[in-house]
């Protein structure tokens, strides 16, 4: 492979990851499969990539640091997820974000984690735990824009968390063990690039999210 055949593949991956991931307006529905809530809810992380890649950075990140912070975030994020989107289904109103704002929220969720996995710098587990629950508690309260009211009281909003909550802790605990796995330096540095192309997919996505601002 060519040196500038490399150099393509970095800027047309994150270009493609941020295409991807842009973000839908804010409080949408989540994705209606017609098997009942929790199937809706595993239903959504076929369709909504902005939730996903940052689960996935979060995962190299774990794994990269070891065994032990990828115990803490496999329990951290799925449980603040949870929580964010109850207490997001419990408030009764609450302002609309314009696009520009939730893209620079979501833009930071990828940001944040692709530059730590990228650095590869010995952060202490607690940092690892808190990042994934600050991030578990953004888009849960994001996800649970579409189900205020009703689905707050039926109880119907929860059982999608619940279905979420189930895949979202499956994946991270494959995601992290994956990658705890790796011993060999290259292998760790493709799991580093991985992250640096999520991260550049963030900075192209605040810088979008900036310019609508101005």
């Amino acid at each position: 492979m060519t040196m500038a055949s490399i150099r393509k593949q970095n800027l047309i991956l994150p270009a493609l990851a941020l295409a991807l991931a842009w973000p839908a307006p804010a409080h949408a529905h989540l994705v209606s499969t017609g098997l009942g809530p929790v199937y809706d809810g595993i239903g959504h992380w076929a369709s909504t990539l902005e939730d996903i890649i940052p689960v996935l950075v979060l995962g190299i990140l774990a794994g990269l640091r070891g065994a032990a912070p990828s115990r803490q975030a496999m329990f951290a994020l799925p449980l603040s997820w949870l929580l964010g989107g109850i207490v997001g289904m419990l408030i009764p109103t609450s302002p609309e974000l314009s696009r520009p704002i939730l893209s620079a929220i979501i833009a930071a969720t990828f940001l944040a984690p692709g530059l730590l996995a990228l650095s590869d710098l010995p952060i202490p587990p607690l940092a690892v735990t808190s990042l994934a629950a600050t991030i578990g508690l953004i888009h849960g309260f994001l996800d649970a824009g579409g189900m205020r009211g009703e689905g707050a009281t039926t109880g119907v909003g929860i059982l999608q968390f619940l279905g979420m909550y189930v895949v979202l802790f499956v994946l991270m605990t494959l995601l992290a063990a994956l990658v705890v796995s790796l011993r060999q330096p290259w292998m760790r540095i493709v799991a580093r690039v991985a992250g640096s192309w999520i991260a550049a997919a963030g900075l192209l996505l605040l810088g979008w999210s900036l310019r609508g601002v101005g």
